[in-house]
């Protein structure tokens, strides 16, 4: 079982239990999955597979490509083209990459203070922008393939009822809030 998990089991449920009013244990809020997502400005196919790799080596996990559900002139975009990539983790994968994310990726990310909530605090999501991809470890070796990766937007899903829970479950899981 993993840390982050383990954690969430023992002391943040019970902590939530007490300081918000359930009436069944359905209710008490959870981490469901995180999306990971590359969206590109160039849909070329030469620039679409390092962020599908760099996905793939992130997570260890097989990622998809997202296609253009219309044609958009101004963006010379058609129909059924790729538009970028996404991957959506769930479970252990979940609380795996979230870990990763705590306790490798943030403490290396240069002028790092922390996460702000001004607009990106949904009702059920969370959701921030990582630039420096070159923070993770796995693309740290091959810099040459990934220098030029577009920003990856992590969104973090739950099943809060109010902005309130969501902060105080974000915050409980420990991840740094501003």
């Amino acid at each position: 079982m993993n840390i982050l998990k383990s954690y969430y089991e023992k002391v943040i449920k019970y902590d939530l239990i007490n300081k918000f009013s359930y009436i069944h244990l359905d209710e008490v809020p959870r981490l469901k999955k995180i999306i990971l997502n590359f969206g590109c400005k160039n849909f070329e196919l030469k620039n679409l597979a390092p962020t599908l790799l760099s996905l793939e080596l992130i997570t260890q996990r097989e990622g998809f490509l997202t296609r253009a559900r219309r044609s958009n002139i101004l963006l010379k975009v058609r129909k059924g083209n790729p538009t970028g990539c996404f991957i959506t983790l769930q479970r252990n994968e979940m609380y795996s990459f979230l870990f990763k994310l705590l306790t490798e990726t943030f403490p290396n990310l240069k002028d790092f203070k922390g996460l702000g909530i001004s607009n990106k605090l949904g009702k059920a999501s969370f959701s921030l922008t990582i630039k420096d991809l070159i923070s993770f470890k796995e693309l740290e070796k091959q810099f040459y393939l990934f220098g030029k990766l577009p920003p990856l937007n992590v969104i973090l899903i739950t099943n809060t009822k109010s902005k309130k829970e969501l902060l105080y479950l974000l915050r409980s899981l420990k991840l740094p809030i501003i």
